[in-house]
């Protein structure tokens, strides 16, 4: 369970409104107690991380403690700067008579399906890939199971409408045979065949421009994608409570993660109820609560099951969070 944090970079997930946020808010300052350089990143646009640590946080590090830096990525400005960069690049290219449209096609860009997925997992890819030498552990704190799994699954089709794309282009007809030629197959290096620059030299130098663009953040993603899928880099953590629904939700994620074949480390209880709490009605949450905790240990017996016990107060500010982070580390953290 140390190992947990022993890597590059832990993702926190599960159903809503499971304590994930303060999870990943206590492991962040367990890190940084145990002397690594951490850095806290909120993925979900209901953000309650700063709320959490009970001080303001923006799209860029905020110090917490020393060694402990924290971010809430705002998805509406990633992709409010991403569509300004697409237009910055497409100006170069465009006639200006068209550079009105290309405006507005852009701002109704915005709201499509999946605009701000891509954007806030190339904030993302961008954080994985850039952040080695300033930090030794990057937490995320992922929205709800389902908009995480979007998110993790969306360099493939990212890849697929760029490959697309390019073949497409009456200019590109050669850079399709290279695209085919340079796409990762399974058990490949993901991130070395797309170093290579040499086969798009010979395009017309506009289409060679935006081959380069589209090249490079197919690079970045897969690069996001292998560190992903490394045990060695990275882990999954759930969080979830012995309750029916976060109990199938749970199931149904770690099945979706493992045959993406991205690693889930363990499953952490939390909330349940300590065996102290009396009272006729509170024994009677516990008499249910037990039939889910040994649910729980038979679907999730190969993974570690951790346990949080209920605390008796929210959990918002350094000293209730350093609670929590004791509680973490005497359940093996």
């Amino acid at each position: 369970m140390s190992s947990l944090l022993k890597g590059r970079f832990l993702w926190v997930g599960g159903k809503g409104g499971v304590g994930k946020t303060t999870t990943a808010a206590a492991l962040g300052l367990l890190a940084a107690q145990r002397g690594q350089r951490c850095l806290v990143v909120s993925t979900d646009p209901a953000h309650s991380l700063g709320d959490a640590y009970d001080q303001p946080l923006s799209d860029q590090p905020q110090a917490i403690l020393p060694g402990l830096d924290a971010i809430e990525i705002d998805p509406d400005q990633e992709v409010e700067a991403h569509l300004e960069r697409v237009i910055n690049q497409m100006q170069h290219f465009a006639a200006p008579a068209m550079l009105k449209e290309l405006k507005r096609q852009m701002q109704l860009t915005r709201l499509s399906p999946g605009t701000q997925e891509a954007a806030l997992l190339e904030r993302i890819a961008k954080i994985m890939t850039s952040t080695a030498d300033q930090y030794d552990l990057v937490i995320f704190d992922t929205a709800p199971t389902g908009h995480t799994l979007r998110l993790l699954a969306l360099p493939e089709a990212m890849a697929a409408w760029t490959d697309g794309l390019l073949a497409h282009n009456k200019k590109s007809s050669e850079l399709g045979k290279v695209l085919e030629h340079l796409t990762p197959r399974a058990g490949q290096n993901l991130a070395s065949p797309l170093d290579a620059g040499e086969p798009i030299r010979h395009l017309e130098e506009k289409t060679q421009q935006v081959a380069q663009v589209l090249l490079e953040r197919r690079r970045l993603f897969y690069q996001a994608r292998h560190s992903i899928q490394n045990p060695e880099l990275n882990a999954f953590l759930f969080v979830m409570t012995p309750e029916k629904l976060p109990l199938l939700e749970t199931r149904r994620a770690i099945t979706s993660l493992q045959e993406a074949q991205i690693p889930v480390a363990a499953v952490l209880v939390n909330r349940v109820l300590p065996a102290t709490a009396d009272g006729q009605f509170l024994q009677a949450r516990r008499a249910q609560e037990a039939l889910y905790l040994d649910e729980i240990d038979q679907q999730f017996a190969a993974l570690p099951r951790p346990r949080l016990a209920l605390l008796e107060t929210d959990v918002q500010g350094l000293a209730q969070l350093n609670q929590l982070a004791e509680e973490l580390a005497a359940a093996g953290f």
